[in-house]
């Protein structure tokens, strides 16, 4: 194993193992953890390079990163577990559980929708400071008070940053706790992991901050990668809109800020580490070992009803101008991001960061890393070791 790489790989995982050396070798990655679970059991847990980009401080096991909408796949679960207790159903209205949410022409928009990116939210009417968007009575009241931008279930487009609130209020309002606290609760607690919604300043030294390069200057190493898809991205295309909530979140150095970590913004500021994202994909598809003995989050019948598509195939996303499907909160294969296979669910996030389940090879899977790529869809490292994973997983 590399000097730059620690943790267990299981025989039969070893090109997983290897793949993560390379992108740690070649600087592609700053630092990263990888963690695989195959029939409930660790076959992969890895961590490697540097907690900062000075290229001092090891990226440690007890490390936390920022995974961006990586947490939407954390939120799509606890909305899940909702559903299953029948506190929610995915095909009323939401207005039904969030009366306010009924102004200015939503009164039908169902949950479903909602969850699936169709609602026509992307963002709000008018503009907010940063610090306002960061508490969540006054962003889920102006939420409630924006009318569709696009006609309701006429196409989808990715609610970046407004899903995690308007799915988080849900939760709110049919349970009484707030998401963070759901999350912790409900997910992390019983199967013994870290996955935080909300911050607690006790943890904050952990979280290694996000870059996008390195300080120091390394010789040139020759890649064969293949360029990032262009996306549009200008302050007042939808996309801009949806990323930046129209401008509130243009704040440099916004997400290594611990403001921005300890509120709770479920579609983006997820702090974790990939061995509890990995669980607790585990234990959405079988059981798994938690706290106090077996756990599973969701039955089987709701892992097949939550992870189906229900966006139309083919359908380009109004925002990310690509094809995307999702079913109620997790994304679903497509071309651009496939995944590993057609039934796997999840969720990626900006600069590359990814984890999903796979009920057909019975895996769970989940990369986070701390430096910051230009892809939008599934980056080249994390579809490198996917690939890697799904072999391992097919010779089994």
């Amino acid at each position: 194993m590399s000097e730059l790489v620690t943790g267990f790989v299981a025989p039969g995982w070893e090109a997983v193992h290897d793949q993560f050396v390379t992108n740690i070798e070649t600087k592609e990655d700053i630092g990263a953890g990888l963690c695989i679970i195959h029939h409930g059991q660790p076959v992969v847990d890895l961590i490697g390079g540097f907690f900062e980009n000075s290229a001092t401080i090891p990226y440690a096991r007890d490390t936390l990163q920022l995974v961006f909408s990586t947490t939407k796949g954390v939120v799509a679960t606890a909305v899940a577990i909702c559903v299953e207790r029948g506190l929610l159903s995915y095909d009323e209205p939401v207005a039904l559980y969030w009366p306010e949410f009924a102004a200015k022409g939503k009164e039908k928009i169902t949950v479903a929708q909602m969850l699936s990116h169709q609602a026509g939210l992307y963002t709000i009417d008018g503009t907010i400071a940063f610090e306002d968007a960061l508490d969540w009575n006054t962003i889920t009241q102006r939420l409630a008070d924006t009318a569709p931008i696009f006609p309701v279930g006429s196409t989808h487009g990715y609610h970046a940053i407004t899903f995690g609130w308007l799915a988080g209020e849900l939760v709110r309002r049919v349970d009484g706790r707030n998401i963070g606290r759901f999350i912790e609760e409900e997910i992390a607690n019983p199967l013994g992991i870290e996955i935080y919604v909300g911050l607690p300043e006790q943890h904050e030294h952990r979280v290694s901050p996000l870059k996008n390069g390195w300080t120091k200057v390394w010789p040139e190493i020759q890649i064969d990668r293949q360029p990032a898809p262009v996306v549009p991205f200008g302050p007042d295309t939808a996309l801009g809109k949806a990323l930046t909530l129209n401008g509130a979140f243009i704040v440099k150095g916004g997400f290594n800020r611990r403001d921005m970590h300890a509120a709770e913004i479920p579609a983006a500021n997820g702090i974790s580490n990939a061995p509890s994202l990995a669980r607790m994909y585990a234990a959405t598809i079988g059981e798994v070992d938690g706290a106090n003995g077996k756990v599973r989050l969701i039955s089987e019948a709701m892992m097949q009803r939550a992870s189906a598509p229900i966006t139309r195939p083919d359908e380009i996303d109004l925002c990310l101008m690509r094809q995307t499907n999702f079913g109620m909160g997790y994304m679903t294969p497509t071309a651009l991001m496939p995944l590993s296979g057609p039934q796997s669910f999840g969720h990626s996030g900006a600069g590359g960061s990814i984890s999903f389940g796979d009920p057909v090879r019975n895996f769970a899977f989940s990369y986070v890393m701390n430096r910051m790529g230009s892809y939008l869809f599934t980056d080249t490292r994390a579809s490198s070791l996917i690939a890697a994973a799904s072999r391992c997983a097919d010779a089994f």
